[in-house]
């Protein structure tokens, strides 16, 4: 396929999303099925065009003048990619699958890539019904993190120390472009790369076959590492999902005490599995969600981490359509799962052990808000001071998380170079 017939097809697959409701990565699949002809290259380009698209939306349509598919996509190609408008035209002549020819509007909207007058929540590609409580987290620096949320995201690892070492990684992936993180020791990071780029699929490599790495963002490893699970602890993971944080607190107790992984779907617990094996994790037992599974440990456990459902506003680089998909009525039912979880995940911290609670969210609803909340009704439980912890722990040197409070911290893109993470911890008095 050539340039014009990719125009052609993202916009044919931002209109599905749109008209369908439909998630980006269902409505690419159908696509790629009734298009066989096209190769894997065709299929990079086509996303990278979509998945920009649904980052940038709203601040798109301002510069263009227009929302509609054809303009985003084209407003993608030219404005972000930097394609002027005599490639943009050679582009669509050149090809009899590409979009009709540009019109004089749009030749004008892309020459002046302008957003004078734009509200701030276009600015910072961030849903306009969300904006005052996304504003209010952030204060004056709310639009620089709303940019920094709609960039594309890196590819972080983790390297499994049970297996491997952090440069024994680097340099097997050297010839990726493989750096070092900024903060958690154990990160590896791929840049993101512009444009049509093709990223590399890291699971064809020999290490992560080998278990000598795992996927997984910086930020979601220093929430690991911010449980400060010990050798010979007992550790329940309450909200374990697919068991990215269960294998690095594995790593972090070096195989030593015992981790309980439980979720309360199975499905969503399914993948752990086949990745503790690959893991060489020998402290983990999962358990499945049934009624009394987790009974025996109740008032047991050093520590509980409570990686509570969320509305996932921190990840939106990774997942830019859940931000338009995104209802009041879903952050709702999302507060009230957390304040849930919060209380049953409680009953099973021991006196003097720790409370961690962690959300991908950005919003001081599900963050903040909820652990004051809970330790207002729960004397027994008591904040520690995690941003003091951050500063003993990674130094002054290193990139600085939010803290309103410097009890609870909260790492941004803009802040961290991370997702966005929430953390707070929380000791049970003896």
């Amino acid at each position: 396929m050539k340039d014009g017939g990719r125009l052609s097809a993202a916009i044919e697959v931002i209109e599905d999303i749109e008209n369908r409701r439909r998630p980006v990565q269902e409505a690419l699949k159908d696509w790629g099925a009734n298009h066989r002809f096209a190769g894997s290259g065709d299929r990079t380009v086509i996303g990278n065009l979509v998945f920009d698209v649904l980052r940038k939306r709203s601040s798109l349509g301002w510069r263009m003048g227009s929302d509609s598919a054809r303009d985003l996509v084209l407003g993608v190609y030219g404005l972000e990619w930097g394609h002027d408008i005599a490639s943009i035209e050679a582009a669509i002549a050149a090809d009899r699958h590409a979009p009709a020819p540009l019109t004089d509007k749009e030749k004008a909207a892309l020459a002046a890539n302008s957003l004078d007058g734009a509200p701030d929540w276009v600015k910072a590609d961030v849903p306009e019904w969300l904006w005052p409580s996304f504003s209010a987290n952030f204060d004056d620096e709310a639009v620089a993190e709303g940019i920094a949320l709609a960039q594309r995201a890196p590819i972080d690892l983790r390297v499994n120390t049970l297996k491997a070492t952090r440069e024994k990684v680097l340099k097997r992936l050297a010839s990726l472009g493989a750096e070092a993180t900024a903060t958690a020791p154990t990160g590896v990071r791929l840049k993101a790369k512009p444009g049509a780029a093709r990223m590399p699929h890291v699971q064809a490599e020999e290490g992560y076959r080998k278990g000598w790495f795992e996927l997984q963002d910086e930020a979601s490893q220093i929430a690991a590492l911010l449980v400060f699970a010990q050798p010979g602890e007992q550790v329940l993971d309450f909200c374990a999902g697919g068991g990215g944080k269960t294998l690095a607190l594995a790593a972090a107790m070096g195989n030593k005490g015992q981790i309980y992984a439980y979720d309360s779907d199975k499905l969503r617990l399914a993948p752990i599995h086949e990745r503790i094996a690959r893991a060489g994790a020998r402290n983990i037992q999962v358990r499945q969600p049934a009624e009394g599974a987790l009974d025996d440990l109740v008032g047991r456990m050093d520590r509980v981490l409570v990686d509570a459902p969320c509305t996932g506003t921190g990840v939106w680089r990774r997942r830019p359509d859940a931000k338009w998909r995104l209802s009041e009525a879903a952050l709702e039912d999302r507060i009230a799962e957390q304040e849930e979880a919060l209380g049953l995940a409680s009953a099973f911290v021991k006196p003097g052990g720790c409370l961690v609670y962690a959300t991908c969210s950005v919003l001081a609803e599900e963050n903040e808000q909820q652990v004051y909340a809970f330790c207002e009704a729960n004397e027994a439980f008591e904040l520690v001071s995690v941003g003091e912890v951050w500063q003993d722990t990674f130094g002054f040197d290193t990139p600085h998380p939010w803290s309103a409070d410097m009890n609870t911290i909260t790492m941004t893109p803009a802040s961290t170079g991370t997702d966005g993470f929430f953390v707070a911890v929380m000791v049970r008095n003896a």
